[in-house]
């Protein structure tokens, strides 16, 4: 099972993009769609699968709150 996770994207570096997760940032490819500054995205493996909304974003951020409750 792949699981990719939301985050914003910050900064553009040429066929990088600095993207914020909750605070923690990673570099992340941009080559396989293109993004801007402020997209929501989904990143798995270090590179942007996909530009998601707000809302799209939230319920899999919630989801994700759920199962670690969940997990205790």
């Amino acid at each position: 099972m792949c699981v990719a996770l939301p985050g914003i994207v910050e900064e553009i570096n040429e066929d990088t993009a600095v993207v914020s997760f909750s605070g923690n940032k990673v570099n992340a490819l941009t080559g396989l769609i293109p993004v801007k500054v402020g997209d929501r995205v989904l990143v798995h493996a270090g590179c942007i699968m996909q530009v998601i909304s707000q809302t799209e974003a939230e319920e899999i951020e919630m989801l994700f709150n759920e199962l670690s409750e969940a997990a205790g």
